[in-house]
């Protein structure tokens, strides 16, 4: 199935520019950079490759809007948000099959990918009404301090291609909530998704200049003349811990307030007392969404010793039953990877193990089609040494090692520089929190394989990130807080204002 944005209503009804202000724009050159369809490894699509001018241009339109944007009314912003909720749900199915077709997920995927995306708006859109301060005394009675909470200013938003609508909602629907306007930069393998959501944004009344778009191939030299500008005042990205390294370098400069939410290495320990049909079922949530391709991916299956065998048998009896196609296919339950790239990085980890001596229980290699597809495979008697323990798999791979001790596998583990989320699968509640304490991950699956949701902080320790997204924890991270103090006049003392305040008050 080869389509174009010529040839699909749901492609063609895109916007393929830049959106800068109140306009949708060709901006300052004439290239263009090609979405590719990753079951087909087909182009379907032209969009505006935006350059270091246009990124100027893009922040002196959400400078501009700064002011007023900070100054509208928190129901404002919320209704505005609300329309948005209101507005994806409406267009779900389109937005679905948007998603499949630059990204490759299959269309019950993407359905749930658009719901978890609507749930941000919707969240943060009864958060914009509550951000509060404080006002008391200081201990020895003298001052009265106030703190209240004033929008950080522009922010620049960087996406990945993983979730190429929700990865925008989570980070967009809180700064709106906050007033700040933002510069959001897609991935370039995805920026379809984004592209639609700014349009719904438009059409739910965002005032124009409060969400910029530029879609680039360069993002190199369109980011880091913005970080280094001193008017960026806060960064949120969502990517590789590599690049999230040099943006924190290059945010140092200017000193940017900054969110990162990095790689992942998440252990999945199943206990000797473990349910294995929960287990199982958890494993697949952890594994199996988004064909792997999730920084919350369970890298790492440490299974006890005792049921190793059991639980290999159970999860690649399942995994091996998993129909391998296009995303857009009904009968599709596992769509491709991203990109070439990808599915060749796959390929090697997976045949690095097999050479250190893992057995293949199921799948072991690319199916014979076009596409960039890798079959769900499950490796037994994995080397501790092998490349994909230390590497983010980002594919349809379960890795598992055997133990025996239980303080042995939280070591292995917390054996690595990341820290985003771990899973845990026992029955004994003493051993499932004392675990879930013990790991060095900023989230835990107990007796579960997702995690994600809109009403909970998302966010890892270590090298996983910086910061929280979603929760209610998830709009401070585009919020200040500011300290007015005030001394107390003691009984008696007449005012010394006479004006002002105390003006104003007969008044």
């Amino acid at each position: 199935m080869t389509v174009t944005a010529e040839t699909h209503p749901v492609l063609a009804a895109v916007p393929r520019l830049l959106l800068i202000g109140s306009e949708w724009t060709c901006g300052a050159g004439s290239a263009t950079m090609s979405v590719t369809d990753p079951a087909t490894a087909r182009p379907i699509a032209e969009v505006v490759d935006a350059e270091a001018a246009d990124g100027r241009s893009a922040l002196a339109a959400a400078v501009a809007a700064a002011a007023e944007w900070s100054a509208t009314a928190p129901r404002r912003r919320s209704d505005i948000l609300r329309a948005a909720y209101d507005l994806i749900l409406g267009r779900a199915d389109d937005l679905a099959t948007l998603i499949t077709f630059e990204m490759g997920k299959p269309l019950a995927e993407a359905r749930g990918e658009v719901s978890y995306a609507a749930e941000f708006f919707r969240w943060f859109s009864e958060e914009a009404v509550r951000i509060q301060g404080d006002c008391t005394r200081t201990p020895d009675g003298m001052t009265r301090t106030m703190v209240i909470r004033q929008p950080v200013g522009p922010c620049l938003l960087i996406t990945p291609w993983n979730f190429p609508l929700a990865m925008g909602a989570r980070k967009i629907a809180p700064a709106v909530a906050a007033g700040c306007p933002m510069i959001l930069k897609p991935a370039p393998q995805t920026p379809l998704s984004s592209l639609a959501l700014a349009a719904i944004l438009q059409e739910a009344g965002l005032p124009p200049g409060v969400l910029n778009v530029l879609t680039t191939s360069r993002a190199g030299q369109v980011a880091e003349p913005l970080l280094r500008s001193g008017m960026i005042r806060k960064l949120s990205f969502t990517g590789s811990t590599a690049v999230g390294r040099k943006l924190l370098a290059q945010c140092g400069e200017a000193v940017v307030r900054t969110s990162m939410e990095l790689g992942g290495n998440a252990p999945f320990i199943v206990f000797a007392d473990a349910d294995l049909e929960v287990a199982v079922e958890c494993a697949m949530q952890a594994k199996m969404r988004n064909m792997g391709e999730a920084c919350t991916a369970a890298n790492r299956f440490f299974v006890d010793r005792s049921v190793a065998g059991e639980f290999a048998r159970r999860l690649a009896a399942q995994m091996g039953t998993l129909t391998v196609g296009p995303g857009y296919e009904p009968a599709s339950e596992v769509g491709p990877l991203i990109d070439e790239a990808a599915r060749d990085k796959v390929a090697g980890l997976v045949g690095d193990a097999v050479t250190r001596g893992a057995t293949v229980v199921v799948g072991g290699s690319a199916p014979d089609r076009p596409g960039f597809f890798y079959n769900p495979t499950v490796l037994m008697d994995v080397d501790p040494a092998s490349a994909l323990t230390s590497t983010e798999i980002f594919g349809p791979v379960a890795a598992i090692q055997s133990f025996g001790d239980e303080d042995d596998v939280v070591s292995l583990a917390n054996d690595t520089p990341w820290g985003l989320v771990g899973y845990v699968c026992t029955q004994d509640i003493d051993r499932a929190l004392d675990v879930s304490e013990r790991l060095e991950v900023g989230m835990v699956g107990l007796n579960a394989g997702i995690v994600s949701n809109p009403s909970a902080p998302f966010g890892g320790i270590k090298q996983s990130g910086l910061g929280r997204e979603g929760g209610r924890v998830g709009i401070d991270e585009f919020l200040e807080h500011k300290l007015i103090s005030m001394p107390v006049r003691p009984p008696g003392v007449a005012s010394a204002n006479r004006g002002g305040l105390a003006q104003g008050a007969r008044a």
